[in-house]
């Protein structure tokens, strides 16, 4: 089978949708592409950001609770998400960041020089150079992400022998892998496993890795069952249809088809700037713009 290239998005559990909407909005600088539901929990928004251009590979996604039941980081987890940036913008971004009264590490997480710092709800999150771009200071889309497994070499039998990542290096604290696809996007297994990890605010719900389309999805959902993984039917999104499984690590992956895209109920120009529901769930329009806070978009 082809390797998997890239990442298609990362889901994280936050607070408050406004504050959400804020910081990854007017400090991170990244887009509000689409305002729908959870589809498994209607009453709880799902949103979904971007680069200004939408590009594959640059898609973080939120579940905003607005109940005080803050998760605890561990193992069976994502840890920190990474943006990637231009090169030679990482001192702009320390100063922008700081300008918001927020705590940044400079680190060599990601081997190199890493920004590490955490978003208004605790979700750990960090920034890195990239090569030379037009964009000049704005987030490229990810670097890469950090695995919380409880299993590190479970979890790098699937990445490297399964999914055809490549393994970059390893030490004493943990192990480095990158895709193969042009965004090289880089993850990190850390080593040794942590304390299980309890979903809530400040932690993230899983990460989902691209494939082309339905064909391709159906191969991967096979191949997986083939040796011995409990993999979901797939489920459709509306705007890509997906698998979920858990690795040996226990963190949750998810593989998600490139389309059909956001644009099936929106234009390019229009993403994000209304609610938009499955049709399952429209007849309860009504309900659920009532349930659900007010966006400040």
């Amino acid at each position: 089978m082809e390797a998997i290239n890239r990442i298609h998005h990362i889901s994280a559990i936050v607070g408050d949708p406004n504050e959400n909407l804020r910081f990854f909005r007017d400090v991170l600088g990244l887009r509000l592409v689409k305002q729908t539901v959870n589809f498994d929990d209607p009453g709880v928004y799902h949103l979904y950001f971007a680069n200004h251009n939408v590009t594959p590979g640059t898609v973080i996604t939120f579940f905003p609770w607005t109940n005080d039941h803050y998760g605890r980081k561990g193992s069976g987890q994502v840890g920190r998400i990474a943006f990637r940036v231009p090169k030679g913008s990482l001192d702009y971004w320390k100063e922008r960041l700081t300008a918001q009264s927020l705590q940044v590490e400079v680190t060599s997480l990601f081997g190199k020089d890493t920004l590490e710092f955490d978003d208004v709800h605790g979700l750990d999150l960090a920034i890195v150079e990239g090569e030379t771009s037009s964009d000049h200071t704005d987030i490229l889309g990810f670097h890469g992400s950090v695995l919380l497994s409880g299993n590190p070499e479970g979890t790098k039998e699937l990445l490297t022998g399964f999914m055809g990542l490549k393994e970059l290096d390893s030490n004493d604290e943990n192990q480095h892998y990158e895709t193969v696809g042009e965004e090289k996007h880089h993850i990190i297994t850390s080593i040794p496993p942590q304390p299980a990890g309890r979903f809530g605010i400040g932690t993230v719900h899983h990460i989902a890795w691209s494939v082309p389309d339905m064909d391709v999805l159906k191969e991967w959902q096979t191949a997986l069952r083939g040796v011995g993984f409990g993999v979901t039917v797939v489920k459709d999104r509306n705007y890509f249809n997906s698998i979920y499984m858990g690795e040996k690590g226990g963190v949750v992956f998810e593989f998600a088809t490139d389309g059909p895209g956001f644009e099936v109920d929106e234009d390019m120009e229009s993403l994000g700037t209304a609610l938009k529901l499955p049709e399952q769930y429209e007849h309860k329009r009504q309900e659920y713009e009532t349930l659900l806070p007010k966006l400040d978009i």
